[in-house]
C-alpha cells in the first residue's frame, strides 16, 4: 500500500448554490501500490479547474456526457503527471502524460488507454498549457469559431467575446484575429483584466460589465454592429451582446457560467425580446461541444502549439501551488477571481 493525499467532494452546494472551498476537502488516503497489465503509475504535477465541474458538483450534472462527483469519494478532470511505473506499452518512466479523467490526488494509477503521452517541447516546456491553449480549452476555443464562428478572413466582421478575461475567452479574442476579424471586443469583471486584454492580448477594447453600461458602450465600440459572439457567460450580458448583433451573425455557445449555480436547461432559453431579435435576424445560436469533433483535435493541436511557440498565442494562466488549495482554487474561479487558465501545480 502507499499513502497519498486526496481532494474529495465534501458536500454539494445545492443545484442554485454558490461552490465553496468547503464543498471540498483534502485527507490522506492508501491506495494498493500494485501496477497490473495495461496500467501506468503517475504522480501528479498539475490539475486543471474548469466552470464546467460545477455541473459535476450537483446529484445530477444535467448532462449525458458529463457524470457527477460523488460525495466522499475523488474529484477529478484534466491533469497532467509523470510516469513512474508502467506495464503499458508506449509508456516509459519519466513520460509525461494527460489524461481528462485524471483523479485529484498526488498519485495514482491509471489505464494506459485513458492516458495521453505529451512532448514538452512543442510548448516550450510549458506543461501546464497541455491544459489550457494547448489542449481542451484551446481547441474549444479554436474549433468553436472555426465550425460556429463563420469568421471570413477580408470580412471586416466584429467579434465580441464575453467572460473574456477566462481561459476559453482570453484565448478566443486572440484566435478571432488570427482566424481574419478586423475588430475584437472583450466584456469582462475588473480593470486590471480590462488592461490586460488591451495591454496584452491584443484587444482592441474591453468593457468592465460591473462598473460600466454594456449596451451603451457595445453602441459606442462596435458602431457596425457585431457579426460573432463567443459567449461564455449568458445572461444579461449576452443580452445586451445579442441586441448588437447583425443579421446573419453568429453566436458560438462555448459556456453559460452566469446560469451554471441556476436550475435551467443547457442552453438556457432567452427571454422572448431577446429570442424575437435572433430569430428575426437570422442569428444562429446553436449548442457547441467540442467533444463532437474529436477528428479536428490533431490539426488543431499542431495549429494551436506553432501560434504559441511564434508567440501569436499568448496564454495567461492563474496557478495555485498545494493540492490542499484546490477547493479555494475553485471558489475563487467561480467567482472571476482567475486570469487565463485555473491551474493547481500539486508538485515540481
Amino acid at each position: 500500500m502507499m499513502i497519498i493525499q486526496r481532494v474529495v467532494l465534501n458536500s454539494r452546494p445545492g443545484v442554485n448554490g454558490e461552490p465553496t472551498a468547503e464543498n471540498f476537502c483534502m485527507e490522506e488516503a492508501t491506495m494498493l501500490d500494485k501496477v497490473s497489465e495495461g496500467q501506468v503509475k503517475v504522480r501528479t504535477l498539475y490539475l486543471s479547474l474548469d466552470p464546467y465541474m460545477r455541473c459535476r458538483m450537483n446529484e445530477d450534472s444535467g448532462s449525458d456526457y458529463i457524470l457527477p462527483w460523488k460525495v466522499s469519494e475523488v474529484a477529478s478532470g484534466g491533469g497532467i503527471g509523470i510516469v513512474e511505473e508502467s506495464k503499458e506499452a508506449g509508456f516509459s518512466i519519466g513520460d509525461f502524460v494527460t489524461s481528462f479523467h485524471w483523479p485529484w490526488q498526488t498519485k495514482a494509477i491509471l489505464d494506459g488507454k485513458q492516458i495521453e503521452k505529451l512532448n514538452p517541447d512543442l510548448v516550450d516546456g510549458h506543461l501546464s498549457y497541455f491544459l489550457g491553449a494547448a489542449g481542451l480549452t484551446g481547441l474549444t476555443s479554436l474549433i468553436g469559431i472555426r465550425e460556429k464562428g463563420h469568421v471570413t478572413r477580408g470580412a471586416n466582421q466584429t467579434m465580441v467575446v464575453s467572460g473574456a478575461a477566462g481561459a476559453c475567452g482570453s484565448l478566443a479574442g486572440q484566435i478571432g484575429f488570427l482566424e481574419g476579424c478586423s475588430r475584437v471586443v472583450g466584456i469582462c469583471g475588473t480593470k486590471e483584466k480590462c488592461s490586460i486584454l488591451v495591454s496584452e492580448l491584443g484587444f482592441d477594447a474591453a468593457i468592465n460589465y460591473k462598473d460600466e453600461d454594456v449596451a451603451q458602450r457595445l453602441r459606442a465600440l462596435c458602431p457596425k454592429g457585431v457579426d460573432v459572439y463567443f459567449d461564455n457567460v449568458g445572461g444579461d450580458i449576452s443580452n445586451a451582446v445579442i441586441e448588437q448583433m447583425n443579421t446573419n451573425s453568429h453566436i458560438i455557445l462555448c459556456g453559460q457560467i452566469s446560469q451554471y449555480n441556476k436550475d435551467v436547461p443547457y442552453p438556457p432559453p432567452l427571454p422572448p425580446a431577446i429570442e424575437e431579435i435572433r430569430k428575426t435576424r437570422s442569428i444562429t445560436r446553436e449548442r457547441f461541444l467540442v467533444l463532437n469533433y474529436m477528428d479536428k483535435y490533431p490539426a488543431s493541436t499542431v495549429q494551436l502549439c506553432q501560434w504559441i511557440k511564434e508567440g501569436k498565442l499568448k496564454v495567461k494562466e492563474t496557478v495555485v501551488k498545494g493540492l490542499e488549495n484546490t477547493g479555494a482554487a475553485f471558489q475563487s474561479m467561480m467567482s472571476g477571481g482567475n486570469i487565463g487558465k485555473q491551474i493547481v501545480q500539486v508538485m515540481e
